[in-house]
């Protein structure tokens, strides 16, 4: 319906005003940078499970986070590092970051072509540990089959929920599609039947092949649970299919890292067209006429704490500031239509007023299940930006009083 960029943020300024627009801008941008920031240290834990099945062994400090909350233990249980923070930083991840940077900032038809590729390696490797793995299931770790009970099913719902965030961010080039009307709302509702049918089909294959509680903190749950299975039972197809889904999976990582980068880059462009943020993350390149102040500063943003925190910290945020994002959105859907039942619509969502009601219910439910320091995170993150709207952006934005023409009396 409004095919610009800047996904969530775009809509919410069009149907609630500019300070909720912000409000939803400032945490898209907590969203689509911890979850990068998240998605590039399990790029990392993939590559050093690479370069352990080639027998290369690499300093530990160099391709880890400096900060882990529950420690480091190989794959025997053997204590590598104790809780908190050691001396280190996670190249890796932070280098993936800044190639993927590259590769934005020089164009988005690139990084689609690039993308497409690394999506059907992707999906390739999903169907090989699927179909591989199916061969190892043990029946008795489906026993106890909610082991923590519906409290549990909440929690797990609200920590892997950042992984949805791609459809969402799929709508912030939407200028850049060529029928976004069509297009854009379709490729959402495709992918996420298709990427929803691969997820429960590896969980139930991953919780069948290894224990559960062993795959709690771990940055690369399939890699590692493959290389612990084949180290048992000595299965070479087990051994290959490792590296496999270790080169697949890698690729997926990186397109989702492309995703995330152009959408963050995008929602900060937008913002800085409407006056919220300072115009240099709307200039475009001279020659590839891309966002590339923006592109540059958030590789940056993303690379450097990468390289610090663990996945568990940052996915925890991304989550809750993903679920607010929908919450707004929906609410948007709500108002609009009831401010403008009229106006011309190119796509509308199914199931009238009760999807998006549905939508906010499940969305702070979710919300409810996680824990009490990442609500006080996210809301100092909230008491941030909306400091930075008060002292800066009202000020500077289209809408403010010193950049609105006055209208002078003609002269007789």
């Amino acid at each position: 319906m409004i095919p610009i960029a800047g996904s969530a943020y775009t809509y919410t300024y069009a149907t609630m005003g500019e300070l909720i627009a912000w409000i939803i801008g400032w945490d898209l941008i907590l969203e689509y940078a911890v979850s990068n920031m998240a998605v590039s240290v399990g790029f990392a834990a993939h590559m050093a499970a690479t370069f352990n099945w080639f027998g290369w062994h690499p300093a530990l400090r160099w391709i880890t986070p400096a900060y882990l909350p529950g420690g480091l233990t190989d794959l025997q249980g053997n204590v590598l590092y104790t809780p908190g923070w050691h001396f280190g930083f996670n190249i890796p991840a932070f280098l993936i970051v800044l190639l993927l940077t590259v590769v934005l900032v020089r164009g988005i038809r690139e990084s689609a072509e690039t993308n497409n590729i690394m999506v059907l390696l992707k999906i390739a490797a999903i169907l090989a540990f699927v179909f591989v793995g199916m061969r190892f299931i043990h029946p008795a770790n489906y026993h106890p089959f909610v082991p923590e009970g519906w409290s549990g099913v909440l929690t797990g719902g609200s920590i892997i929920f950042f992984t949805y965030i791609g459809f969402d961010s799929v709508s912030t080039a939407a200028e850049e599609a060529k029928n976004p009307q069509r297009d854009i709302p379709i490729g959402i509702i495709a992918t996420l039947i298709v990427c929803t049918v691969l997820y429960i089909a590896v969980a139930v294959v991953l919780t069948g092949i290894v224990p559960w509680h062993s795959l709690i903190d771990d940055a690369a749950p399939v890699v590692n649970s493959m290389s612990m299975l084949a180290g048992t039972t000595k299965s070479a197809l087990l051994h290959w299919t490792e590296l496999a889904v270790l080169f697949g999976a890698m690729m997926g990582m990186i397109s989702s890292l492309l995703v995330f980068q152009l959408g963050q880059a995008r929602v900060w462009f937008s913002m800085s067209r409407d006056g919220l943020l300072p115009k240099m993350f709307s200039r475009v390149h001279p020659r590839f006429r891309t966002p590339a102040t923006a592109t540059w500063i958030a590789g940056f943003l993303v690379g450097i704490p990468a390289g610090i925190l663990d996945i568990g910290t940052l996915s925890d945020l991304s989550n809750i500031g993903t679920l607010f994002a929908f919450v707004l959105v929906s609410l948007g859907v709500i108002i609009l239509r009831y401010k403008q039942p009229d106006r011309r619509r190119g796509f509308r969502a199914p199931g009238g007023l009760a999807a998006p009601i549905l939508s906010v219910v499940f969305c702070i439910l979710l919300m409810a299940g996680l824990p009490i320091l990442t609500w006080l995170r996210f809301f100092a993150w909230l008491i941030i930006g909306m400091a930075v709207y008060w002292l800066y952006s009202r000020h500077r934005s289209e809408f403010s009083p010193r950049n609105s023409v006055p209208q002078t009396a003609s002269k007789p």
